[in-house]
């Protein structure tokens, strides 16, 4: 089933335009929403971030969002899952193609629901990530449809027999491809300040929340490629790789090539929460 506007349809329903701008130039922002036990995780600042994105590209839902919020419970109930995620895009719909937005489109919203296994072999044993420049545009804030940069970004750490790839521009390590990065040195975790350079991710800051809970110092300060490469611990959080240790980075040992005492402690907070 498929959320199309207002309504839940079967998929074979769904009729996207051709000259949706979505397709044509990327134009719209989406979400990604973890689902526990058939529960959605952190709707709330999933739905609260997608405003802010819809805001700063200037683009409207055609309903309220309380009321967008009662429909991905619809959804969810007419396609339930277990353990998966539901997807929600929005675009500025259908135009005659023209760069400067046309006043006659009218906003398309798009949501599914997927069974997506945890990933826990990598969560017990970790990933390795690879170093790359980041050519993304300033504005990583907006969680927006352009993704070219970290899909090329995350086929060149996959061609590298890595799990992730590490963004860097110049010497400032900023964030994953598709997660966000920390990093254990000195007694701290340190990772990069929400800014225009990062997506803010939601599991990023709930990570951050239960640093504070465990009375692990955490600092939002920008960190250079020889502090992660010389770092005690590291770690990726996003949505879907959930506390993510990062046990070597291009073929080298993070510490000692294990995952380290501090991230296992995360990732029992983590997992107490989600349970």
């Amino acid at each position: 089933m498929i959320l199309w506007n207002d309504r839940i349809v079967k998929r074979e329903e769904v009729q996207i335009d051709i000259e949706d701008r979505g397709y044509q130039f990327g134009d719209g922002v989406y979400e990604v929403i973890r689902v526990y036990h058939g529960k959605p995780f952190q709707l709330d600042e999933h739905l609260e971030r997608l405003e802010r994105s819809l805001n700063e590209i200037r683009l409207a839902l055609p309903y309220p969002m309380e009321d967008f919020k009662h429909l991905l419970q619809q959804l969810l109930d007419k396609d339930p899952v277990t353990d998966g995620i539901i997807y929600l895009q929005v675009t500025r719909g259908n135009a005659l193609r023209s760069h400067a937005f046309p006043s006659e489109a009218k906003s398309v919203v798009t949501a599914y629901t997927r069974e997506m296994p945890r990933p826990t072999k990598s969560l017990a044993e970790g990933i390795g990530a690879h170093l790359t420049n980041d050519i993304r545009w300033l504005r990583c804030d907006i969680k927006s449809l352009n993704l070219l940069g970290n899909v090329l970004a995350k086929q060149e750490a996959l061609d590298n027999d890595c799990g992730e790839a590490l963004f860097h521009r110049g010497d400032i390590v900023t964030e994953g491809s598709s997660s966000n990065v920390f990093i254990k040195k000195d007694g701290a975790w340190l990772t990069h300040p929400a800014n225009h350079l990062i997506l803010n991710g939601i599991t990023r800051r709930f990570v951050m929340r239960l640093m504070a809970d465990l009375e692990m110092p955490v600092k939002e300060e920008a960190f250079k490629i020889a502090d992660l490469l010389n770092a005690d611990e590291v770690i990726i959080t996003s949505t879907t790789q959930e506390v993510m240790p990062v046990v070597s980075i291009d073929g080298e040992p993070v510490g000692n090539g294990e995952v380290g005492e501090w991230t296992r402690s995360l990732q029992n907070a983590f997992e107490r929460h989600i349970s």
